[in-house]
């Protein structure tokens, strides 16, 4: 008997960008034991699939070709695995997809048990899709690499969030105003305003003196810096930090991996600090918790139909969407 068809985008070697991505009629994946069929509703790009495409992972990732790409979803489940234990036909669901497997750029996905959470009636598909990997990172580098309580408690904390009207910047500005936090942060003048709205307390344009410079307008030193831009040198940050200071570097290249060991070798208290997401279903229970309760938003760039991927791709790629860009069959 033959096996049903979907619509997916996949690419068949490294580089090439959008131009690279392929439409195709693939055979819907079937879950195993421990996996649930998800119908997508809407799934997100992150940087890191392009990277993938562009060959910065290689040799690892992707494990072989043709690729579908994307990790983050979020639809119905339609079949569950022998094993599958929390969910049924017809659950509404938001699922972390693996590196090496992705599959969210097409009708159909298989995710695991374990990495699949169910979405509260409250969020939509996109905004759950969209706070995933995003949500996730900023949430981990505020909380974690900076030592920051959500609850409010703990010292008052001065931060300086780059990109901050980002994928996840816009979300580390909303997640750092939930603490104890006075917010700096950066982006290009157009989403000023926006940046503001979200909660920040001074807002930067990039291109300025002051904003290249990364000097606060009230002359406070930062605490921690949540980087989530590229191409600022250790030396613009250095004298900007406290005595304590730490930069969490959210793209670390070799450069900052090299700036991190020689500040630890020689013993300096303030630290370079390259990040790496774990992608962690409690985190993102966490979060859409907080989205149910309107305190963390999804803002999104931009909504592209699955048949015109491809302009969703290139939206990524150009580096300068405002939130999260979203993919919908």
């Amino acid at each position: 008997m033959a096996k049903k068809l979907m619509h997916a985008v996949h690419y068949d070697s490294y580089g090439g960008g959008a131009a690279g991505l392929k439409h195709v009629e693939v055979p819907i994946p079937h879950p195993s034991k421990k996996e649930v069929l998800i119908k997508v509703e809407a799934s997100s790009i992150n940087p890191v699939d392009w990277k993938i495409q562009k060959g910065m992972m290689r040799p690892i990732f992707p494990p072989k070709f043709p690729f579908i790409p994307v990790m983050d979803i979020a639809g119905e489940v339609v079949e569950v695995g022998s094993s599958v234990k929390n969910f049924k036909v017809g659950d509404k669901v938001v699922a972390i997809l693996s590196l090496p497997s992705g599959g969210g750029l097409a009708e159909y996905a298989v995710a695991e048990e374990s990495m699949t959470v169910k979405r509260p009636s409250e969020v939509s598909a996109a905004e759950a899709a969209g706070l995933i990997g995003s949500g996730i990172a900023a949430h981990q580098a505020i909380t974690k690499s900076a030592g920051i309580h959500l609850d409010g408690t703990g010292k008052v904390a001065n931060i300086l969030i780059t990109a901050a009207s980002g994928g996840v910047g816009h979300f580390a500005v909303q997640l750092a105003k939930l603490g104890n936090v006075h917010v700096t942060a950066t982006c290009g003048a157009r989403n000023i305003d926006f940046v503001r709205s979200l909660g920040a307390d001074e807002v930067l344009d990039y291109k300025t003196p002051d904003g290249a410079a990364l000097k606060s307008p009230s002359g406070i030193k930062y605490d921690a810096v949540i980087h989530c831009a590229t191409d600022i040198p250790w030396s613009t940050f250095q004298p900007n930090l406290s005595e304590r200071g730490k930069v969490i570097d959210l793209s670390p290249p070799i450069s900052a991996m090299m700036t991190s060991a020689f500040k630890k070798l020689t013993f300096s208290k303030k630290q370079m600090v390259p990040f790496t997401v774990n992608p962690n279903p409690e985190n993102l229970e966490y979060l859409l918790g907080l989205v149910k309760e309107g305190k963390l938003k999804t803002v999104m760039d931009s909504k592209h139909q699955l048949s015109k991927a491809e302009d969703a791709w290139t939206k990524s790629i150009d580096g300068h969407a405002t939130g999260k860009i979203i993919v919908e069959p």
